[in-house]
């Protein structure tokens, strides 16, 4: 994270404590930067929509609705959760002292109003409003593993319970200026570590518990590509906000990161079909939207601390890692629908590692091991491995309580049938 944006998030911070806002300069909106941030939060926000369109194209048929709810309705779920807690948790004060999670200051947004901290130039609400999309998009990102068998009122409490447990702490770790892995010094620019990491991880936890599909002599393969290629462009377009939009700003720092962020997709997109075509011998559609997503993933992290040569090393990479995993998840048999882990988990984890390796102050002022700290990559291994480590295991307990008071899967009968007729009463196509 940029110094910049660290100190706008110490800014903020204060700006809960009564008393210390007023005592400041008065501060001052950049409505450039502000016209920018309110572009980013709306870009993200259209990820979800993408998403929705990409898992929905890479399921059966039957359950194209219940999959594209899952990313429609985490988002209003989400964004209720975030109002009322998700964000005090996440960049309140710590409440902790121990920089684990925020305090109360901000539930409800009370304290979240239209003038910035001192050293921000866009509003605080607004700040708030975009984290928001990040929180909506990492829940949902997890319903990929367990796409097409789970019972609709088990994926709400579990929305609502991982983003108030899992994402909301993990944020405060990485991003709030008192958390223990900001203080220790993680770099985490977008979203490595935070979104894709503990949601990957958390995909793997669900599908292991949740059990494999009944296939019931059906065909698992995607019934619509061009659905799925459309979602991975809307992706791909979204993740210019979600990275760019990082920067808290309209500033070279944001152009950066927009660069590397296409590069890395691009480079992603080339090696994944390259790998996807040695393998099989055919060039797969499905395969460069799934490279593409591999590639944003990856640079995720990094956007605001590398350079394109970077970007272009880590998608090259990230591209033939992410088909690999979906390889290996084939012949372990776990049944994580939407290669969430093989795409986000592995490509998160990656991405944050090579943020240790190339970061450099030709772009920001937190080198990595190519400008002689090597440290930093050891920064960045207790970081994923505190986020994987927690992840899995608040995961786990939140799936097993889900699963004693509702149950996690619907009955054999309803699968078989799809779940857009046995739970929603609709079909996608007549």
């Amino acid at each position: 994270m940029p110094l910049r944006t660290r100190a706008v998030l110490a800014a903020l911070a204060l700006a809960a404590i009564p008393g210390t806002a007023a005592a400041a300069d008065a501060p001052v909106i950049n409505s450039g930067d502000t016209a920018w941030m309110l572009v980013a939060t709306a870009l993200v926000m259209v990820m979800l929509p993408g998403l929705a369109l990409f898992y929905g194209g890479l399921v059966r048929r039957k359950n194209v609705l219940s999959t594209i709810m899952h990313s429609f309705f985490g988002l209003a779920l989400v964004s209720v959760v975030w109002v009322l807690v998700g964000f005090s948790i996440a960049f309140a004060p710590d409440a902790t002292g121990l920089g684990l999670f925020g305090g109360l200051n901000f539930v409800g947004f009370m304290n979240v109003g239209l003038q910035p901290a001192q050293g921000s130039t866009i509003p605080f609400v607004l700040f708030a409003a975009f984290q928001l999309m990040f929180a909506a998009i990492t829940p949902a990102l997890i319903t990929g593993a367990f796409a097409e068998r789970k019972r609709f009122a088990s994926f709400v409490i579990f929305t609502v319970l991982w983003s108030i447990f899992v994402y909301s702490p993990i944020a405060h770790w990485v991003w709030a200026s008192d958390g223990w892995l900001f203080k220790l010094g993680a770099l985490d620019f977008a979203g490595g570590t935070v979104v894709h990491a503990s949601s990957g991880v958390s995909a793997l936890i669900v599908a292991l518990l949740i059990g494999r599909r009944v296939v019931n002599g059906d065909r698992m393969e995607p019934h619509d590509i061009p659905m799925t290629v459309l979602g991975a462009g809307l992706l791909w377009f979204g993740w210019f906000g979600f990275n760019a939009g990082s920067a808290l700003s309209a500033g070279g720092l944001a152009a950066n990161a927009l660069l590397v962020t296409n590069t890395a997709a691009g480079a992603a997109t080339i090696t994944w079909v390259l790998a996807s075509y040695l393998h099989k011998g055919k060039v797969s559609v499905v395969g460069a939207a799934c490279g593409a997503v591999a590639g944003l993933v990856a640079i995720t992290p990094a956007s605001g601390f590398v350079t394109a040569g970077g970007a272009l090393i880590i998608g090259l990479v990230v591209g033939g890692l992410c088909y690999s995993a979906t390889l290996l998840r084939e012949r372990v048999k776990v049944d994580d629908a939407l290669d969430v882990f093989a795409v986000h988990g592995v490509g998160g984890v990656f991405g944050a590692l090579a943020t240790g390796v190339l970061a450099t102050t030709a772009i920001n002022a937190f080198p990595g091991l190519i400008d002689g700290k090597p440290e930093q990559v050891v920064t960045q291994l207790i970081a994923v491995a505190a986020t994987l480590a927690y992840a899995s295991i608040a995961t786990f307990v939140i799936i097993k309580l889900v699963d004693v008071v509702l149950g996690i899967r619907v009955p054999q009968r309803e699968e078989e049938l799809g779940l857009d007729l046995s739970t929603h009463g609709e079909v996608a196509y007549t």
